[in-house]
């Protein structure tokens, strides 16, 4: 029988959503957060975070991944309270805070020369492509199916398209104008000869290729060499700007970002999300050629935003990525070796219990695609199980592991995690995926 004390907290959960509901559309302040159950939670620190029910759960979600070393990090916090002692937001000239970033992230990331600093992954991308479009005269952009690249009029499009609507009009919200739609082009990942053929359906038009080096955004879809390679020769061929859009991949799979790791050398590299541990900081980085158009420097590419380097996102920011530096701390051997093994066993339980499945990801994301072939770009995924996928994930999160119950969406391990979690969360995934299995959900025989 529940508890009286259960009974309550639930209900109050319950009571919070409708109270929500009432005065934020849909009790949300992002349409991903509406989830149902867990309506609402009370705190967060390290992998962990409780609802108000007094759950506890195993945080493979991290916000979207936006937080690396896990919740509420020590080092971070008192990074951000040393520094809103002493400043908090003038919004005239700069600051010693914005400096030090400013020159650790031009040490981190490869194509970095000069960087601005913005709040979000969306104003960071608009700032790349407008200046795109400003440096080279042009007003065509190129994007891959499945990728995201925020809330752009211009990149809000074909994402996690249906089979009918994929390659084709398919914007992220009504609202959009159609000039906006149609100045976006779309390509399939890892296919260099769908990006050959819209360069040479529109010659000489084309300012930008934008893409997630890894689509996370769809799970995990690696990228060839040979591709990547390819986009920057064609790119470079065509005097189009080629955009590194790291906001997931930069500083969570190296510090430098995926482009440290492939060796291509991007003209411009939007970041973020990660670098400030859950605090809201973000930026774009690139050529001092290219930055040289934004209008601080007298360029006629209008730069702005009255909360860029304010100091609680630049302190978030520097006390992150120092912690990532910091050899002692072993940042990427942690997570790597716990994603290898997280992989690892989700690769053995679904082989054991005879489900057709890709286990993939990279360093500290996971993914389960529940489906047979090879998985190179958003036409493969196309056969994945969505139900299967969301109900695994669905699933999860009742055992205490929090998985976004949404088909392609990834899973993040943090500093914070320990072998321990990583071995509990796969004795409940055998436990799910062979209930899930003997359902018949997989059709196995």
């Amino acid at each position: 029988m529940t508890s009286p004390t259960v009974v309550n907290a639930l209900g109050r959960a319950q009571e919070m959503a409708q109270q929500a509901a009432q005065i934020i559309p849909g009790g949300v302040n992002s349409a991903t957060r509406a989830i149902g159950a867990p309506w609402a939670f009370a705190s967060a620190k390290g992998a962990r975070i409780v609802d108000v029910e007094g759950r506890s759960y195993v945080d493979y979600h991290a916000a979207f991944g936006a937080t690396l070393l896990g919740h509420a990090d020590d080092r971070v916090n008192h990074a951000i309270r040393t520094a809103i002692e002493q400043i908090d937001l003038v919004g005239l000239g700069t600051t010693e805070l914005e400096l030090e970033v400013a020159r650790l992230t031009v040490d981190a990331i490869p194509s970095a020369e000069m960087v601005i600093s913005t709040v979000s992954g969306s104003e960071s991308v608009f700032q790349a492509i407008r200046l795109s479009r400003g440096a080279t005269g042009r007003k065509y952009i190129l994007k891959f199916q499945g990728c995201f690249h925020g809330s752009y009029d211009a990149v809000a499009r074909n994402v996690i398209s249906s089979p009918a609507l994929a390659y084709g009009r398919d914007p992220n919200s009504s609202g959009i104008l159609d000039a906006a739609l149609d100045h976006t082009l779309i390509a399939e990942f890892n296919d260099l000869a769908s990006v050959e053929e819209l360069f040479a359906k529109y010659p000489e038009q084309i300012a930008a290729v934008i893409l997630e080096p890894v689509p996370h955004n769809v799970g995990a879809l690696l990228p060839e060499q040979e591709f990547l390679e390819g986009l920057r020769r064609i790119t470079r061929e065509q005097g189009t700007v080629l955009i590194f859009d790291e906001v997931i991949t930069g500083f969570r799979h190296a510090l430098g970002g995926y482009q440290e790791i492939c060796g291509i050398t991007p003209d411009l590299t939007t970041f973020g999300k990660a670098m400030g541990n859950g605090y809201p900081v973000a930026g774009l980085a690139g050529s001092a050629e290219l930055m040289r158009n934004f209008t601080p420097m007298g360029g006629d590419v209008m730069l702005a935003g009255t909360f860029n380097g304010n100091a609680v996102s630049m302190s978030a920011a520097l006390a992150t990525i120092t912690t990532l530096k910091d050899p002692e701390v072993g940042f990427y051997d942690h997570v790597y070796s716990l994603g290898d093994r997280m992989r690892a066993g989700l690769g053995e339980i679904t082989a054991r219990h005879g489900i057709p499945a890709v286990v993939t990801g990279i360093g500290s994301v996971f993914v389960t695609y529940f489906m047979e072939g090879e998985v190179r770009g958003y036409r493969d995924l196309l056969r994945n199980n969505d139900e299967a996928y969301a109900t695994f994930h669905r699933r999860m999160m009742e055992k205490g592991s929090m998985m976004y119950p949404m088909s392609l969406k990834r899973n993040h391990i943090s500093l914070a995690h320990t072998a321990e979690d990583i071995d509990r969360t796969l004795s409940q995934a055998d436990e799910v995926l062979g209930e899930m299995a003997r359902s018949g959900m997989f059709n196995t025989k």
